[in-house]
């Protein structure tokens, strides 16, 4: 019996190709689109679950009582081995990282790397696995080295290189070997070795080799700058480390930390997720409410078309029915097509999920793992989606029509063509609707992300190249790399160069607390240290607010003192004139500053932020570096980076010219906002698509119950804007209503967006309004070219339609 009705239903199918094919292809996009989004979801949440006692790996984050102290990511490097030596019932072990980049060779390759220096646990305590050598062993000795199977190829090109050397360049411009002890296997993506954007690292270095670079001391109090890991032991929670964390702290730790410092221990399995101000949690949320509109408007589609063309199969039903056929069994007869239909859609989505995969990987630019990585309760989300989707699909037409009295179904009667055009409309109403919210989102984000890019940078961003340099941090050092700087500058393709610590990427060398001469440290605001030459502000377009700004002539003059209008508003300057000449105090450095200079204000970091307090000093000041910055003459800009490549290998032998675009730069602060973007674009196509799929095949559908009314209107004069205004009629109103509904809730969810952002645009009717019109004319268009036809048609041909 049950074969029996898939049969005919497949029959019923390939009667009505066109209509078929359409609710397919609705339902395949959206089931499609859904898998995509929630595999890439399943491995978001999946970051740092998979390490060795997931459960028990914490991180530990500072919080500043005033943020521009220090940054959350790293805390004082003592606190975790203490926490392990001191409270051993509590925490199982412990890791320290220290990031640093520099240069490694070997022969004649040579490319600036990121590294972590370490504690020894690094490997046992996280379950990390090496294709070569010994895991337990791997990093004890000191000029020992673990790396990433990449860089093995990158060096070697291959990975059975235990005991090999590779060369890594210090902070002083020496070199030494390094014996390559491990060669890390495929590693899931974790908040160890891959931290945040810019911290990727791709080789381990034990602690015992710190003092070559050189690092600070990580068993000193007076140093936060260590991201610090601990591990629990089984059955003890976060809450139980609170008193030991203040007890260490308050014991060991300068007044000046202790009033201002509170660790707090962080489940790594919820660091991913939280941090950033819970940046990839929102990121996972509207993508989860985007595919499940998508998903929606393919279902509410199926569901339309499913209803439109039931009153054409009246007088099937009443045969049946005049036969001896049951209510229930024409009932199961229309579920069993819904769900023929909507198995067709699921096979193709799951055929095409390979092609889509890497195009939406690359939207998103995150690589999205195959249908493998779904876990094994994910085999049934098919099966249920098929059998909800055709179940939701058929059921309304299988009751109505089911309940229709035989003889009228005989007689083909169905009371009025409108007699189900109420449910129709609130579907179509819901499908636009959900289009607009997605469009009018996609607009916001648009324009949000433009103002990231735009003016409102406070420095131009156009044409400036950024790479790091070999370092040698002596006064010789920084000597030789002025040296060079002024080489590159007379290059006739660059119109300026700056030396400096920091690049506008959100990564500062340091902060301190600053205060007005007259006032004591207790009314100190907390500034971010900004360490360059003179030509930064040249180089990035900063104006200078009032006085002058850094000079070579006053480079190591330490009583003299550049601030950012930020500063001066801080400590209580209306403006930036006011502040010239004013006397300033550093806590822990006695002699008396004069401020020199005030520069505009301009954004280090993400707009999430507020833009901080700056103090700028010179480079030859600490004799620390780490870029330089080019800005290069518009015109040719490939050939300008190929003569400065040349000019690199000249000036800066044993070094690579591993440059990037400040747009770049750019990009890898805003990467989660950027793929947000996309993937919205992507959800406004597959919107469309759905929704002028939904409109196709509800036109064609009413063009066909119509044919006969389309015919007696031309015979009594009715032209052919007349009759195409017939249709368009019964889709403006459904308009008017969704927009009604959609730009109130588009509001609410954009400006609880926006809500994150420091420094955000200002919600007009502009994008409103826009996307309103252009979504009511595609619609109008659609409408027009189907009835186009029917329009034209011969009356007498139209009334001969039974």
């Amino acid at each position: 019996m049950i074969r029996n009705y898939f049969i005919v239903g497949w029959r019923n199918i390939l009667k009505r190709p066109f209509f078929a094919l359409l609710n397919i292809i609705s339902i395949c996009t959206g089931i499609l689109f859904s898998l995509l989004i929630g595999i890439y979801i399943l491995g978001e949440l999946q970051v740092n679950r998979q390490l060795r006692q997931a459960k028990n790996q914490y991180f530990l984050t500072s919080e500043w009582r005033d943020p521009n102290m220090g940054i959350p990511l790293t805390t004082l490097g003592p606190l975790a081995k203490r926490l392990k030596e001191e409270y051993p019932t509590l925490v199982a072990n412990y890791f320290r990282g220290d990031y640093i980049t520099s240069i490694v060779s070997k022969g004649d390759k040579h490319f600036c790397e990121s590294m972590d220096i370490g504690d020894s646990t690094l490997l046992t305590m996280y379950g990390f696995k090496l294709l070569h050598g010994d895991a337990t062993t791997a990093l004890k000795e000191p000029f020992s080295v673990v790396i990433k199977k990449e860089i093995a190829f990158k060096y070697f090109g291959r990975t059975d290189v235990v005991g090999e050397t590779i060369q890594i360049q210090n902070f002083s411009n020496t070199n030494h070997d390094f014996r390559i002890t491990g060669v890390l296997d495929d590693i899931p993506e974790n908040s160890i070795t891959d931290l945040n954007n810019d911290n990727h690292h791709q080789l381990f270095i034990p602690a015992s080799s710190s003092s070559f670079f050189p690092r600070a001391d990580r068993e000193d109090w007076t140093i936060s700058s260590f991201p610090s890991y601990i591990e629990l032991q089984d059955g003890v929670t976060a809450k139980e480390l609170e008193l030991p964390l203040k007890r260490l702290i308050a014991q060991n730790a300068p007044d000046g930390i202790k009033e201002n410092l509170t660790v707090k221990p962080i489940a790594l399995i919820e660091y991913y997720l939280t941090k950033d101000n819970s940046l990839v949690t929102r990121m996972l949320y509207a993508l989860s409410f985007v595919g499940v509109f998508i998903l929606l408007m393919a279902i509410v589609n199926f569901i339309n078309i499913s209803i439109s063309s039931s009153s054409t199969r009246i007088k099937e039903i009443g045969i049946r029915k005049v036969l001896g056929g049951l209510r229930n069994q024409i009932i199961i007869q229309f579920l069993a097509e819904s769900v023929i239909l909507v198995s067709v859609a699921t096979v193709f989505a799951l055929l095409l999920y390979p092609l889509a995969q890497p195009v939406f990987g690359n939207l998103i630019g995150k690589q999205i793992p195959g249908l493998t990585a779904f876990p094994l309760f994910f085999i049934a989300f098919p099966s249920i989606l098929i059998l909800l989707v055709g179940v939701a699909a058929g059921f309304y037409p299988a009751l109505r029509l089911s309940a229709l009295k035989t003889s009228d179904s005989i007689k083909g009667k169905f009371q009025t063509v409108k007699e189900n055009t109420g449910l129709r409309k609130v579907l179509a109403g819901f499908q636009f609707c959900l289009a607009g919210i997605v469009m009018i989102a996609a607009f916001i984000v648009t324009e949000q992300i433009s103002y990231f890019f735009g003016q409102s940078l406070g420095y131009t961003k156009d044409y400036i190249v950024s790479s790091q340099v070999p370092r040698d941090w002596s006064p010789l050092g920084v000597q030789k790399m002025e040296t060079v700087r002024n080489e590159f500058a007379a290059m006739p393709e660059v119109i300026n160069v700056t030396l400096s610590y920091e690049i506008p990427d959100g990564m500062n060398g340091g902060q301190g607390l600053i205060y007005r001469a007259e006032q004591d440290s207790t009314q100190a605001i907390a500034a971010q240290f900004m360490n360059s030459d003179e030509h930064f502000l040249a180089t990035y377009g900063i104006p200078v607010k009032a006085g002058s700004f850094l000079t070579a002539a006053t480079a190591t003059d330490l009583t003299k003192v550049v601030i950012n209008e930020a500063a001066a508003k801080a400590m209580g300057w209306a403006n930036a004139r006011d502040a010239i000449g004013q006397q300033v105090k550093f806590s822990g450095f006695a002699p008396i500053c004069t401020v020199t200079g005030v520069t505009g204000d301009y954004h280090f970091n993400s707009m999430q932020h507020k833009i901080p307090p700056m103090v700028f000093s010179h480079v030859k000041v600490a004799n620390t570096y780490r870029y330089l910055s080019f800005k290069l003459k518009p015109g040719n800009t490939i050939s300008a980076i190929s003569a400065i490549e040349k000019k690199w290998a000249t000036l800066l032998p044993g070094s690579s010219f591993e440059y990037r675009f400040m747009d770049d730069t750019l990009k890898r602060v805003y990467k989660t906002e950027i793929q947000l973007q996309k993937a919205s674009y992507a959800s406004v196509v597959l919107s469309l698509v759905i929704v002028f799929l939904g409109v196709i095949g509800i036109v064609s559908l009413s063009i066909q119950k119509r044919t006969k009314e389309i015919g007696i209107r031309k015979v009594l004069g009715a032209s052919t804007s007349s009759i195409m205004m017939l249709f368009i009629k019964d889709f403006l109103g459904v308009l008017i209503i969704s927009w009604i509904i959609a730009c109130p809730v588009a509001w609410v969810i954009m400006n609880n967006w926006l809500s994150n952002y420091v420094y955000k645009i200002t919600l007009t009717a502009l994008p409103f309004m826009v996307v309103v019109v252009i979504l009511t004319l595609l619609t109008v268009l659609l409408i027009i070219l189907q009835t186009n036809k029917a329009a034209h048609a011969d009356p007498v041909k139209s009334l001969k339609v039974e």
